[in-house]
């Protein structure tokens, strides 16, 4: 049974998350022009400008916050995640901020700036060869550590709250407002643990919105297949996409299918095409899971401006990408891989001018 102490150390820390956030401001809605497409405008959700610099701080805080009110940790917990390396950076963040111990279970292909990230807040890392293995390691680490494993895969869409109090989806139609178009015609977002796309698509229906869900998904992930055919649930022929952060090898307990509307499949060379052109555009990096959102984008926008439609479109911009310098902003790395994102930078480049 949990003790006074217990519940005292739980409440500073619940405290310590709450002040954490009220000192942060909301995330910036930007929005772009399409000067081919007139009367449909896309905007962005900057998910960067979090302290931690991605989309996955709010995940971090929710399981944070879902962990420590089920009692699920305490002053000595050692807590562990498998992560591809964004959700990781911001957990390790939270875990500083409580003094707790944090280990990453990571593929070794993760993107050394992700690394170094974890380590800057005080994280372990512990690599794995197979990223097909991160979650039974996580859970080995947890088990001989007396730890806890927060388990974003299993409890990303269960550790926010779909109906409101700040979430993504609120936050958006709140900022949508003033807009010439306020209630969006899509929202596209692309799918790791699948909670993001969970949170938004209840709350649209909740709230009794006509917005629909696209969920934009890296070719070589199961969530497109499984959304097409409920009997696909892993990835038999063992290729790996390259876009970090989102598209899995298995479905996951926290992707939610019924709540989307569309998936859109998009190969590795066109979303990080589609990152180089939106960085250029914006003048600023942006990652590879953003630019495979854009591809979703492009198309929903060219599909409505051909019936004649008008009306908004709002996707997030999901970390900096800064973190990519040495993989999909390297000329080198992407040859050696065998990616050409010439042509699909292309593309995007001219639906952005």
């Amino acid at each position: 049974m949990p003790t006074q102490h217990d519940r005292a150390w739980t409440a500073e820390a619940v405290r310590r998350i709450e002040a954490d956030f009220n000192r942060s401001a909301d995330t910036h809605l930007i929005r772009i022009e399409l000067p081919r497409f007139p009367g449909i405008t896309l905007y962005l959700k900057d998910e960067s400008s979090h302290p931690t610099g991605s989309l996955k701080h709010r995940l971090a805080r929710s399981l944070f916050l879902y962990a420590l009110c089920n009692n699920w940790i305490g002053p000595k917990t050692t807590v562990i995640e498998a992560s591809s390396g964004s959700t990781a950076v911001s957990e390790a963040y939270f875990a500083r901020m409580l003094g707790l111990r944090f280990i990453a279970v990571v593929p070794a292909s993760t993107a050394p700036p992700k690394l170094d990230a974890i380590r800057f807040y005080g994280g372990e890392i512990h690599e794995v060869a197979d990223p097909r293995t991160v979650y039974e390691v996580a859970q080995r680490l947890a088990a001989e550590t007396e730890g806890h494993y927060l388990d974003q895969f299993t409890y990303a869409e269960r550790a926010t709250d779909w109906r409101g109090n700040n979430n993504i989806a609120e936050s958006m139609f709140a900022q949508m407002r003033s807009e010439a178009h306020p209630i969006p015609a899509w929202i596209v977002c692309g799918a790791g643990t699948g909670g993001t796309s969970a949170t938004i698509g209840r709350f649209v229906r909740y709230q009794r919105f006509a917005t629909k869900l696209c969920v934009a998904d890296p070719e070589h992930s199961v969530f497109h297949l499984h959304f097409a055919d409920r009997s696909q649930r892993l990835l038999s022929d063992g290729v790996r996409s390259h876009i970090e952060g989102i598209g899995r090898p298995r479905v996951e307990p926290s992707f939610v299918p019924d709540v989307i509307d569309r998936m859109i499949s998009v190969p590795d060379p066109e979303s990080i095409g589609a990152m180089r052109a939106l960085s250029t555009a914006l003048g600023r990096r942006v990652g590879g899971s953003t630019g495979t959102n854009m591809i979703a984008c492009a198309a929903l926008i060219e599909e409505m401006a051909a019936r004649g439609e008008e009306g908004s479109i709002v996707t997030l911009l999901c970390d900096d990408g800064d973190r990519y310098a040495c993989t999909y902003y390297d000329d080198g790395w992407l040859a050696r891989h065998g990616l050409d994102c010439r042509p699909a930078e292309v593309r995007i480049g001219e639906l952005l001018r």
